[in-house]
């Protein structure tokens, strides 16, 4: 197998994949990479995504949106969030800090963000605001198809939601 045939692989079998990630499943040097992903770029074999400081790798078939999806449930804070919304249900904000273990400050940056790229939804019910998944089905097939690798750093226990899939 060729070096880019091998790349576009580990890039399919891990969609949102970081530069460093492939360099270390490769072992090729950062130049040598840095070369081949140019090239595949250039001749559309995959698509690179570059925000927020960071340069993630993703097949042809994957969509944009999925691509924000697969991107969120590679970070940690925002995969929770993902996966305590999972089911349905609505919760407040509050109820998501509990779920999420983590500090009200850094749920409120990361469930903004999750706002911001429309995989979360604002609603006020019953004078309460409440935050939903705005296409769990998405979430789920996503999770489905590429789980372990998107939930393996995952310190969360959420064997039960994946086994109803």
């Amino acid at each position: 197998m060729d070096r880019e045939t091998e790349i576009i692989s580990i890039i399919e079998k891990n969609p949102g994949i970081k530069f460093r990630e492939i360099m270390r499943e490769t072992g090729l040097k950062n130049g040598v990479l840095s070369y081949h992903a140019r090239k595949l770029e250039e001749n559309g074999s995959v698509k690179i995504d570059r925000k927020s400081g960071e340069t993630r790798f993703y097949p042809l078939f994957v969509t944009e949106e999925e691509s924000l999806v697969i991107s969120s449930l590679r970070r940690d804070t925002q995969k929770y969030i993902l996966l305590s919304l999972l089911d349905g249900k609505p919760f407040s904000f509050n109820e998501i800090v509990q779920k999420v273990k983590k500090a009200p400050s850094t749920v409120s940056t990361f469930l903004s963000k999750l706002v911001e790229d429309g995989l979360v939804e604002v609603r006020i019910i019953e004078l309460k605001k409440v935050y939903f998944l705005k296409n769990p089905d998405m979430v789920h097939e996503i999770i489905k198809r590429y789980s372990p690798v998107l939930l393996e750093r995952s310190a969360y226990n959420f064997a039960d939601t994946f086994s109803s899939l």
